[in-house]
């Protein structure tokens, strides 16, 4: 792990713009209720103007993880603590929303996955463990790396990174504080400085709300970049339960203008795929053939509709 950063020592965690002493909430615990959430809305609001900022950075991010998963490649969230569990829960919310398999979206966590509900908090402590994480799922040059620490600091993920860019993987550090090591090991660096938080060196707060954001943005706009959605429609919507089926049912209907008991049944004929279910009803073909259509245009549905009424 000689290629890791050296840390600066001038840059004690105190030093940290998310370690500092937020002036606004010194007397916190002398307010009422009413105050108390009033000062942290108040904190909170400055984390939409924080990630605006980095809107280019993330938009440069989305181009690149979409090239990459159109070779195969992956995206794999690691961090460690709140920000690891927001890695995967965004990485969770992927196959439902998009028909993602769970192997193209992974997210990692330092201390493994009894420290998703669970503190495990000198895990992070490890470079050595990070790599390891990314040794074991077999690291290829079309996959993305994307570091989560509010800190910039933490050794899991920086070792992480480090080993990422040995196997010529791209990087992208995602952080709260400037010029952090991690930042260093980045091919993008997305870094929304949301400040001093309201509880001091609490990053479960804005740093971990402006992580989520960020995330958010990451998988949804490479996701439509991919064909994943038909206007603001979840046309991969995967239908694992009834809400899902009639979400799935909804946006048949949308786009065909069939009324919902065909849509459904429409549906069932199509193996519950939203996609093949719009093709069949827009140009009358059967499901297999509707399928065929799809993967001749990559799968995305307005090429597919497209290129069939020409």
């Amino acid at each position: 792990m000689s290629d890791l950063p050296q840390q600066n020592e001038a840059q004690t965690i105190s030093a940290l713009a998310t370690e500092t002493i937020n002036p606004a909430t010194t007397n916190i615990d002398q307010l009422s209720p009413l105050e108390i959430v009033q000062a942290l809305n108040a904190e909170d609001a400055k984390v939409a103007r924080a990630v605006e900022q980095v809107l280019p950075a993330i938009s440069q991010a989305i181009s690149a993880i979409a090239t990459r998963m159109r070779q195969g490649g992956r995206l794999l969230y690691i961090g460690a603590g709140t920000s690891g569990r927001l890695g995967i829960l965004d990485a969770s919310e992927c196959p439902p929303t998009f028909g993602t398999s769970p192997d193209q979206i992974v997210g990692l966590i330092a201390g493994g996955p009894i420290a998703t509900a669970n503190a495990v908090e000198d895990a992070e402590d490890s470079p050595r463990a990070g790599q390891a994480e990314l040794e074991r799922l077999q690291l290829t040059p079309a996959d993305t790396v994307v570091g989560i620490a509010a800190s910039g600091r933490t050794p899991y993920v920086l070792g992480a990174l480090a080993y990422a860019r040995t196997q010529q993987a791209l990087t992208i550090a995602v952080v709260c504080n400037p010029a952090s090591p991690l930042e260093k090991l980045a091919d993008i660096t997305i870094s929304p400085i949301v400040g001093p938080e309201a509880i001091t060196g609490s990053t479960r707060l804005k740093a971990g709300t402006a992580q989520k954001m960020v995330l958010n943005m990451l998988s949804t706009g490479t996701m439509i970049l991919l064909g994943k959605t038909y206007g603001n429609l979840m046309v991969d919507v995967v239908a694992t339960n009834y809400k899902l089926e009639q979400r799935a049912s909804k946006i048949v209907q949308s786009v065909t203008g069939l009324d919902a008991e065909h849509a459904l049944a429409l549906l069932q004929q199509s193996n519950g795929e939203t996609k093949t279910a719009i093709v069949v009803a827009k140009n009358h073909v059967t499901p297999d053939e509707a399928r065929a259509k799809l993967a001749a245009h990559d799968n995305i549905l307005r090429t597919t509709l497209e290129a069939m009424a020409e």
